[in-house]
């Protein structure tokens, strides 16, 4: 009686287990996403700040990603994506996909507001070669010009710490310090303060090691050196002359606007939104802007044009300044790279026969991407309201393509010249 007793316990597990493998191992695409058909492009005509592309081999490029782009949201590989594609100072592609909020069924438009992340570090890098240019800084400013109190370990090395070691991650502290007490909401000064109490790696310009803190002592300089706020310098020099009217560097100007897209997970009954955090606002130049596709779209417009910065300081952001250890394993599907290199506010990707200026963000499930390809100025910019698969791939995906038709159309751009909008 015992043994059929126990026999019966086991087959009661068996049945148990199966029932529980059919009931949670059921695939994603068996939990469909909403209607994802992509919003409405930017009208190209009406806007005047872009030209009418001719091209049908580049359109053709296009029509191929934007499936790439549709056909993950439908598999829920992304909630909620928002794409710009340029060529020099060219907006080709502005659109968004999927939804930007399922609690709500909000779709994802060009005007939905993502967080950057350490995209954000892109724009501090830019607002300090404004000033560059303005001749209210120099690169070689040393931190101490600004903040006399300032301290690392090192009373040499703190002499030797500039505004470009700052904004190319070389201060000599450890890789990452303190970025969990950023992620805790502590004090930006106090975790500034007690820099002095770590051990360095090695002198400031010698050593890459990624460091949030150090980065967001810039805003202190910067507020030092102008007498203004680092939200105040820019609003002035950044959003405001490039028309960002969407983006902001708060945490309320994000939970209050009607536009912000939810960050979002995948669970077993589909995508939950997520609350928004106020991590990271605290380290504005390290991760705390937000900014629609659009906005990104005339950053990037303002970076591959002539009027936003001199050449010269151009040229300084993006030159490759201390050799980076990054993983960048997603651009091996593209091609292998040659290095990986930190400049200012960017890495700099170097392949057989390309480089990239790029940088990539996360924060509180927002994934930002961007890459400009130096050598024709083409650029991608891409916002997820998810971590995952596609934000990783988005952007060498794009490339992907773009060399599988970049002799088509070269070649057709050889003997019909693309037309420039007047």
């Amino acid at each position: 009686m015992r043994r059929v007793t126990v026999l019966g316990l086991g087959v009661l597990a068996v049945v148990v287990l199966i029932a529980f493998v059919v009931r949670y191992k059921r695939p994603i695409k068996d939990t469909p996403p909403p209607v994802v058909v992509p919003q409405p492009a930017v009208n190209i005509k009406a806007d005047p700040f872009v030209s009418m592309p001719d091209n049908p081999h580049w359109m053709a490029l296009l029509e191929d990603y934007e499936n790439y782009v549709l056909t993950s949201v439908q598999k829920n590989l992304a909630a909620g994506v928002a794409v710009a594609v340029l060529r020099d100072t060219t907006i080709y592609l502005l659109r968004g996909y999927g939804i930007s909020n399922y609690e709500s069924g909000d779709s994802t438009s060009i005007h939905s507001i993502f967080r950057l992340g350490s995209v954000s570090k892109c724009f501090a890098s830019v607002l300090t070669g404004k000033l560059v240019d303005k001749g209210v800084v120099s690169w070689d400013d040393k931190v101490t010009r600004f903040l006399p109190g300032f301290a690392l370990s090192n009373p040499e090395n703190t002499g030797q710490l500039t505004l470009r070691h700052l904004l190319s991650h070389t201060s000599g502290l450890p890789y990452h310090a303190f970025t969990d007490r950023i992620d805790d909401g502590a004090n930006m000064d106090t975790l500034i303060y007690h820099l002095r109490d770590l051990e360095l790696t090695g002198p400031p310009g010698e050593l890459y090691s990624y460091q949030n803190v150090a980065y967001s002592i810039t805003s202190n300089a910067l507020e030092a050196a102008t007498g203004k706020t680092y939200s105040e310098l820019m609003d002035e020099e950044i959003f405001g002359p490039l028309r960002m009217e969407e983006a902001s560097m708060t945490f309320d100007d994000l939970v209050n606007d009607e536009r912000r897209a939810k960050p979002h997970f995948y669970s077993r009954s589909g995508w939950k939104a997520m609350r928004i955090s106020t991590t990271y606002y605290n380290a504005a130049p390290a991760g705390g802007i937000n900014a629609s596709i659009s906005d990104m779209a005339r950053f990037i417009q303002a970076l591959n044009g002539d009027d936003l910065l001199s050449d010269s300081t151009r040229e300084e952001i993006f030159k490759p300044f201390i050799k980076a250890t990054a993983r960048n394993r997603n651009f091996r599907r593209w091609k292998r790279s040659t290095g990986s290199y930190y400049g200012l506010g960017w890495r700099v990707l170097t392949f057989k026969d390309d480089t990239l200026a790029y940088h990539g963000g996360f924060v509180n499930g927002y994934r930002g991407e961007v890459a400009i390809r130096r050598e024709d100025r083409i650029a991608v910019c891409v916002l997820v309201n998810s971590a995952g698969y596609f934000a990783d791939n988005a952007i060498p995906e794009f490339f992907i393509r773009y060399q599988k038709k970049e002799k088509e159309i070269k070649d057709w751009e050889a003997v019909n010249p693309v037309r420039i909008a007047p």
